[in-house]
């Protein structure tokens, strides 16, 4: 969540400051708002790209990495790694020039090569990393360690095969990772370190690509993006729109005139009938929207009456004549 932080005028006559560029200045008083109340946050340039650049979408990650190493270079933040594995940053001024008022514990591990007195957010207290390399890398065990160290090299000594696996297992849970014992350890572990070969082959996760562009047709209906061999799709009518035209059309207008043939073929309608259609629009032209009336003048064109075919006559229904002495004769 977004803090309300404090920015100096100092800053903007800093030379380290004024030794980066522009965006990483920005990005830089950005971390004051998006860090905990210790100046920490996580060193990752796309959730920072996406907190202080939401709007700025070609300000990337990758230009929010380069940021950040503007601002390593000139010591205004300090990426670490944490006690935890993960990748961290502080700004390394925090203390100086940020004044909080209750602040609250951070949740993020503690850079131990600037603030290693301060509270790790995963250790709870001083880091972790901090206690071993202040206790030193010799450390005398317990005496039930000890006794456990003594079983397990004896074990070693004189395996016995009923019990050689759950010996591995017992080396392995009590020597410890530190101190003049992790020989013992390399020991156990070199053991076991080449495991029986698995019965089953090895599964070939790699698929052979099909040859092909893999981009989709703009009239394919095929979610592979290829079309049978043999098929006409909207992009094939619209290219021979093209080359019958003297000069390419906008590129709004072919916008519209393929999604309308897209849509054509899509209710059904033959590709002569388009094509056709597409042929008359190519002699008048106009706004794509004439196009369907066109390709239905295409599929309803009236036929010529063939020679020697009776014309045919219109009926006409009967009715009483008002003056009939008119028509005595014929009646």
């Amino acid at each position: 969540m977004a803090r309300i932080r404090t920015v100096k005028p100092d800053l903007f006559i800093n030379e380290r400051v004024a030794a980066c560029s522009v965006t990483a200045v920005v990005t830089y008083i950005g971390l004051f708002t998006q860090s905990d109340d210790h100046g920490r946050h996580r060193d990752n340039p796309a959730i920072i790209a996406g907190l202080l650049w939401p709007l700025r979408a070609e300000h990337t990650p990758v230009h929010v990495e380069e940021d950040l190493q503007q601002l390593a270079d000139a010591g205004l933040i300090c990426r670490y790694t944490g006690c935890d594995g993960k990748r961290y940053l502080h700004l390394t001024g925090w203390y100086e020039h940020q004044k909080i008022d209750k602040p609250s514990q951070s949740r993020l591990p503690v850079c131990v090569d600037h603030h290693g007195e301060k509270r790790c957010g995963t250790c709870k207290g001083t880091c972790a990393a901090v206690d071993a390399s202040t206790r030193g890398d010799v450390a005398e065990p317990s005496p039930d360690t000890q006794r456990g160290l003594d079983r397990a090299a004896g074990e070693l000594a004189n395996p016995r095969e009923e019990n050689a696996p759950a010996t591995h297992a017992r080396q392995i849970a009590l020597v410890p990772s530190t101190g003049p014992t992790r020989t013992v350890e390399e020991k156990a572990a070199g053991r076991s370190r080449f495991p029986e070969a698995s019965p089953n082959p090895p599964r070939n996760l790699s698929e052979g690509s099909a040859p092909g562009s893999r981009i989709l047709d703009p009239g394919s209906c095929s979610p592979t993006g290829r079309t049978a061999p043999g098929t006409v799709t909207a992009g094939d009518l619209l290219a021979g729109y093209v080359g019958s035209c003297a000069q390419r059309p906008p590129g709004d207008v072919l916008g519209h005139l393929g999604r309308v043939v897209k849509k054509l073929l899509a209710e059904g309608i033959d590709v002569e009938h388009v094509r056709a259609g597409l042929a008359r629009y190519a002699e008048i032209q106009g706004h794509p929207s004439r196009l369907p009336s066109l390709v239905n003048d295409a599929m309803n064109a009236r036929v010529p009456a063939r020679a020697g075919s009776r014309p045919s006559t219109t009926h006409q229904a009967w009715t009483n004549p008002v003056d009939a002495a008119a028509y005595a004769e014929e009646l």
